[in-house]
């Protein structure tokens, strides 16, 4: 694993701006970016509407949290999430230089 960074993630303006359309028709909630074991590779992402807790790193922009739990934050240095568009469907993509190797779905990696 590549803690060296010791860089937090960071958050595109698309990605944002993708979650603050998901929360415009409701209270808005954070979009939690975690690490599971477990996937094809070995880890797996977790990517889900959640509330924050008090010990998450909370990234902030357009009016929109994302959040990334201590347990799952050295897993995410230097990580780029971003939010993608395409023919074969939409979603939250993670751009990981810890990751030795990753799944083709994109949702499975290992270090």
């Amino acid at each position: 694993m590549n803690v060296a960074l010791n860089l937090p993630p960071k958050v595109t303006d698309r990605a944002f701006a993708r979650l603050a359309e998901i929360n415009a028709d409701a209270p808005a909630r954070p979009l939690r970016i975690a690490v599971l074991g477990g996937g094809c590779s070995g880890f797996q992402y977790d990517i889900r509407l959640d509330d924050a807790a008090d010990e998450d790193l909370v990234l902030k922009g357009d009016g929109q949290s994302v959040v990334v739990d201590p347990v799952s934050l050295p897993f995410l240095a230097g990580a780029t999430i971003d939010f993608t568009d395409e023919l074969i469907g939409a979603r939250f993509t993670i751009e990981n230089p810890n990751a030795s190797s990753s799944c083709g779905c994109g949702t499975s990696f290992s270090i």
